[in-house]
Formats: structure tokens, C-alpha cells, sequence
């Protein structure tokens, strides 16, 4: 398992957090993801035999946020 931190933007609510939580913890590989709305991040978990960090950030666009690997 290792970690990858993604800056998420246009989250203005809890709504949004639980929509970025629910796409990230449904992409395969993906251990637990922890979304924070003041800071614009997620925390994720994941097996990066199953998926990498440009995956989980397409999943979270697909949901209609902005999403990039912090660096």
C-alpha cells in the first residue's frame, strides 16, 4: 500500500466531500480515502498495483471536481 495526496477543487459542501469519497473508494485498489473540504485535499490509500495516482484523480473529474497529485 502507499499514499498519494490530490488537491480537489470546486467542493463547497458536505455533499461534495461524500461524492469525492464515494468515487475515490470505488476505484479498485483504493484502501481509504480521506477528504477534506477547508484544505481542498483527499488522502488516499491505495494498492498501486491497481491503480495510480492520475487514475484517482480521473475518477474524481468524473464526478465534476477538479483533481491533480499534489506534488
Amino acid at each position: 500500500m502507499t499514499s498519494a495526496i490530490l488537491k480537489v477543487g470546486g467542493m463547497s459542501c458536505e455533499h461534495c466531500v461524500r461524492a469525492v469519497t464515494n468515487a475515490l473508494t470505488a476505484t479498485a485498489g483504493v484502501r481509504t480515502a480521506q477528504v477534506d473540504l477547508k484544505e481542498g485535499k483527499a488522502v488516499v490509500e491505495y494498492d498501486e498495483g491497481k491503480t495510480t495516482p492520475r487514475e484517482l484523480a480521473n475518477a474524481v473529474m468524473d464526478e465534476g471536481y477538479t483533481a491533480e497529485e499534489a506534488v
